[in-house]
């Protein structure tokens, strides 16, 4: 069966990201922690962007340098329909910044904001979002 959107997420080393996105589905698509230029990562279908927001949410590094490479890409920016952030709410006003950023940059949905790895809770308030903006079920 075809999912009627993808899960494309970011996750650093620490692996916070990828453990939320986890909790969600084990079908997701990781953008790589280390961009190739020569070969770089391609998504051909409509898709939720789950990312950190680095810096503690200020400055030029807000939003994660692949994830700018993989936006920067005509064909991956178009396909966005949504986008998911987490984060570390220590950042105050900053809490999941790279989120609200790209949100309001392409004009998709803010669909949640995430503290770290998050809880059971944000897992299923996450899921019905998915499931009425996108009919996704998990």
């Amino acid at each position: 069966m075809s999912l009627p959107i993808d899960l494309v997420y970011f996750s650093n080393r620490s692996e916070n990201t990828k453990r939320f996105v986890d909790k969600l589905t084990d079908l997701s698509w990781r953008i790589p922690l280390v961009w190739d230029s020569e070969n770089p990562y391609l998504h051909s279908r409509e898709f939720v962007l789950v990312l950190p927001t680095y810096g503690a949410g200020r400055g030029s590094h807000v939003i994660p340098s692949q994830v700018k490479k993989f936006l920067n890409i005509r064909s991956n920016r178009e396909m966005l329909r949504g986008v998911v952030g987490t984060g570390n709410t220590n950042f105050g006003e900053h809490f999941c910044k790279a989120a609200e950023m790209i949100s309001a940059k392409t004009g998709v949905p803010l669909i949640g904001k995430i503290e770290i790895f998050g809880t059971e809770d944000d897992v299923k308030t996450i899921k019905e979002r998915l499931r009425l903006l996108y009919d996704y079920e998990l």
